[in-house]
């Protein structure tokens, strides 16, 4: 799998004349190699807001379009220095304005490692953190299992409480919507990370009627746009978008192509931008949720969310030069 790590040391910008910057991949990311001039990375611009929002139409509030994932990327333990540059890529995220957070209980050490380090930096009320119920059976297991999460997480509440693709549905949103009406809760949702699933999620979703769903969308995993998209608008429920890199895929199909050369007229100076934008050039999108660990690739990803987003013109041209 081609990340920023492979990429950065050969991506150029030939066709337009600058710099690529670097690319956001999934979580496990290395610097660049910097042996010769050539293959150091270019100087790092700073993020330009503000960031765009959208709105949640169970609500009406709005939120950042440019999220941040934890799978991967948090799921340090204790580590300090593995927590160290997270500290700088929350300290990105949050200066930017950029607010939602999605984890959960199942990404092994990651509520622990945000919990920790949202808390040292008084950060919670600036944040909207999304968890789940995740890989349990039966009221009483997820209480217990949203329990820990709260301790985890060291909060007394949570804005987004999802389940997790679609296991034991019916009766984990039960306890999410009672978790609601106490006031533990503020959202509820769906959660499913494959194409395959759409058809279920979309079942689930009519019968439901939950705040949020969550779901995979990308330039080359557009199921949504069939079946997910079209019922949340019809609904009005919002989206979240995860695997919009593919687990980091993405990157090998472009890897050593330049940027089209289209990319300068919407601001976007990395290919990690143009996929973010993409995804949110959909409008039915919400947020869209990278996770990674490196500042460098977390203030790349929050460039995506300022500016136009792609046309119709310029989202199959995309999809042509990725595919």
């Amino acid at each position: 799998m081609t990340t920023r790590r492979d990429f950065l040391s050969t991506a150029s910008l030939a066709a337009t004349g600058f710099a690529l910057a670097p690319l956001a991949a999934c979580s496990q990311e290395s610097p660049p190699p910097a042996s010769n001039a050539a293959a150091a990375a270019p100087a790092e611009t700073p993020f330009v807001g503000p960031l765009l929002k959208r709105k949640i139409p169970s609500t009406g509030e709005s939120i950042p379009v440019i999220g941040m994932g934890t799978s991967g990327s948090f799921e340090v333990g204790r580590d300090e220095a593995a927590r160290a540059p997270l500290r700088e890529v929350l300290k990105r995220f949050v200066d930017a304005g950029a607010s939602v957070i999605d984890t959960a209980p199942t990404y092994s050490s990651a509520e622990d490692a945000l919990g920790d380090l949202v808390t040292e930096a008084k950060l919670r009320d600036r944040l909207f953190l999304a968890t789940k119920l995740s890989g349990v059976s039966g009221i009483e297991e997820g209480r217990r299992q949203f329990g820990e999460s709260l301790r985890r997480l060291r909060t007394d509440r949570i804005d987004l409480l999802q389940v997790h693709n679609l296991r034991d549905t019916r009766v984990q949103f039960a306890l999410a919507r009672e978790l609601k009406q106490q006031g533990k809760v503020r959202l509820i949702g769906l959660t499913h990370y494959r194409d395959e699933a759409h058809a279920e999620l979309a079942d689930e979703m009519r019968a439901l009627k939950p705040d949020f769903v969550q779901i995979n969308y990308s330039v080359v995993s557009r199921g949504a746009e069939r079946t997910i998209f079209p019922l949340a608008r019809e609904l009005g429920i919002a989206v979240m978008v995860n695997r919009a890199f593919e687990d980091g895929r993405l990157f090998a199909q472009v890897k050593g192509k330049p940027l089209p050369a289209w990319a300068i007229e919407i601001g976007a100076d990395s290919w990690a931008q143009l996929l973010l934008k993409f995804v949110l050039s959909e409008a039915t999108v919400t947020v869209v949720i990278p996770a990674t660990s490196k500042p460098r690739n977390q203030s790349d990803n929050l460039k995506a969310g300022v500016g136009v987003m792609l046309d119709a013109k310029q989202r199959e041209a995309l999809v042509v030069a990725v595919g």
